[in-house]
């Protein structure tokens, strides 16, 4: 009997979708947060580990900025195999370059950097409008997915390359066969009806050709139309492609305007104060060796990025079971976060590396909640017409900030560095 009601709940179609999500989340993040934790070793104690950030997000961030606009106009299944084989081949090039102390240029590791990145933007801004045909439950496992990415990318890096001692190009290059999973979740994990059915009912309601009035409809019309953001059912809405493009792009820009403060400001913040911390302070925050649990100073950065990954894990798997529908507080308190550590960066007030390893996981727990309710509140509140749109445009802000914090952490960190030095503190130096 016990057998029989499991076996009946894994093949259910409401836990293929949770593990398909799930999995989506886990293996599009992964590499961008393995990425990350291998930032010191990428390019080296003398770069600013901003230098990473940006090769790993600005592509990302132009992706979302511009997909949403177009990427309707290809399917899915053609989507997940051009972003699992971007991610491959930019594992691949970072993990067979050789590194930068046997001669290898930093230049080739951050261009397969840059292609994980187009790879794990575009595959964001997909599956987030994928949870539009597959509704709350997926988003809720697409989350948690994506909170389990941070916490086996920097958990599995640390524990290879700090406890197990594993070569860095090793580490790297195992993870470039992750993407597989991808596509097997995709194919044959997914349910494929709900995608089916919408399509099916799209290509039953769009007109096979433009009707007879269409070239002298009135400008009253057309704005008429761009009102209902080109409602498939509407008569008349296939046009002339060239127009029907221009209203269509126009409708969406309208989109996103609305979207700005209720959604996507929260969603800059939090991220601006959280990668700001992560790439510009936390590498700065160090203490003597004598006190902590490490041996050596490079083990503080992977590990204060591992605890991170844990409380973002832990709040992205909130959703069914508790909600924040004010995002901004949360975001503020991210703030008042990059206020503190910033400040004992500087002041060296913290007495001990054990509270700081508590903020961290308190900055993890604040990114997270505002991350996943965001895309919460969307489903919940954003007209089921614009929907899908919202939910991938949204996402361009968790992007947008880590790039202005990108910029923000490449001068604090050298800022903060040669302060501490300055004043006999000169461990930054010693990593």
């Amino acid at each position: 009997m016990f057998k029989a009601r499991l076996q009946a709940i894994i093949g259910s179609a409401e836990a293929r979708v949770c593990v398909a999500f799930w999995l989506f989340g886990l293996i599009n993040n992964v590499l961008y947060v393995i990425i990350l934790s291998a930032a010191l070793d990428l390019v080296g104690p003398s770069v600013p580990k901003g230098v990473v950030l940006l090769a790993d997000v600005i592509p990302s961030f132009f992706t979302k900025l511009c997909a949403p606009y177009f990427i309707q106009a290809v399917p899915y299944r053609l989507r997940v195999l051009a972003f699992c084989a971007l991610s491959t081949v930019g594992m691949l090039l970072i993990a067979l370059t050789p590194a930068y102390t046997d001669g290898g240029t930093i230049s080739t590791k951050m261009a397969g950097v840059i292609l994980a990145s187009l790879s794990s933007g575009g595959g964001e801004l997909s599956f987030l409008g994928l949870t539009h045909f597959y509704g709350p439950l997926s988003l809720a496992a697409w989350g948690s997915g994506t909170g389990a990415a941070g916490l086996v990318g920097a958990g599995a890096y640390a524990l290879a390359t700090t406890a197990l001692r594993m070569p860095v190009q090793t580490a790297l290059l195992a993870s470039s066969f992750l993407p597989i999973f991808m596509i097997v979740s995709f194919f044959a994990i997914l349910p494929q009806g709900p995608m089916r059915r919408v399509s099916s009912i799209e290509s039953v309601l769009e007109p096979d050709a433009p009707g007879e009035g269409d070239e002298t409809q009135s400008v009253d019309r057309e704005q008429d139309e761009d009102a209902g953001l080109l409602n498939p059912t509407r008569k008349g809405g296939a046009g002339r492609a060239s127009s029907s493009w221009i209203a269509r792009f126009r409708a969406n820009l309208r989109r996103a305007s609305n979207l700005f403060f209720p959604y996507m400001l929260p969603l800059l913040l939090v991220y601006i104060a959280e990668y700001t911390i992560n790439q510009g302070v936390a590498p700065t925050l160090l203490f003597s060796l004598a006190g902590t649990p490490f041996r050596h100073f490079r083990a503080f950065y992977p590990t204060y990025n591992a605890i991170y990954q844990v409380g973002v894990f832990i709040s992205r798997s909130s959703t069914p079971f508790f909600r924040v529908h004010s995002l901004y507080l949360p975001s503020l308190l991210q703030v008042v976060n990059l206020l503190l550590l910033t400040m004992h960066a500087i002041f060296d007030f913290v007495p001990s590396v054990y509270i700081i390893f508590v903020i961290i996981f308190w900055e993890g727990l604040l990114g997270g909640l505002v991350y996943v309710n965001t895309f919460a509140e969307i489903l919940d509140k954003v007209p089921e017409d614009d929907r899908e749109f919202s939910l991938g445009a949204t996402s361009v802000s968790d992007s947008g900030g880590i790039c202005i914090a990108g910029f923000l952490s490449m001068a604090l960190e050298v800022a903060l560095c040669a302060f501490q030095v300055d004043h006999g503190r000169p461990y930054c130096k010693k990593l």
